[in-house]
């Protein structure tokens, strides 16, 4: 079923535990699209943990398409919290937020970055940022569409692996 069947509805609800297995096919499916698939060293045992484990790391939401059968899961937004400390408030983080290509441009995006903005409002954030790869187009101009602003002077960075490992047990830099 396609959004574009006028019978087409969908909602957006909080994953469970139960959910560990189809987000993991989902993120897998992501990293696909994004060009990546071999940058996916997780588990679904490792995003169980990291979902639902004592100390929670991020949330997920999940979308489905409602129709006259089972519900049928067709995008996630992962998300987990931040801090501004000059506004001295928390935000939050979208780490993924993914469409399954059959059901783009039907709303099913739309809905999952509001649902989770709507989130980071009732918890008093001041701000939700996300990043996007520089080739994604599409997903660019989406961004656009909803009134995202690029921070064009900012770099991500990051130090993962061996270089985070090197640095962390390393000597000091002088």
């Amino acid at each position: 079923m396609s959004l574009a069947d006028s019978s087409a509805t969908f909602r957006i609800r909080g994953a469970t535990e139960t959910d560990v297995a189809l987000l993991f096919s989902l993120i897998v499916e992501l990293a696909e699209y994004e060009r990546a698939p071999e940058q996916v060293t997780g588990s679904p045992e490792l995003l169980r943990v990291s979902l639902f484990g004592d100390k929670p790391a991020a949330e997920a939401v999940i979308a489905e398409v409602i129709g006259e059968q089972i519900p049928e899961p067709v995008g996630f937004a992962l998300y987990h919290g931040t801090f501004s400390t000059w506004e001295s408030r928390p935000g939050l983080w979208l780490e993924d937020l993914f469409v399954r290509p059959a059901h783009r441009r039907g709303g099913v995006g739309v809905a999952l970055i509001r649902h989770v903005a709507q989130i980071a409002l009732e918890r008093g954030c001041s701000r939700l940022n996300w990043a996007a790869l520089d080739w994604n187009a599409p997903a660019l101009s989406f961004y656009e569409k909803l009134g995202a602003e690029t921070m064009e002077e900012w770099k991500l960075l990051r130090l993962s692996g061996d270089a985070l490992r090197c640095f962390a047990e390393g000597p000091s830099l002088r």
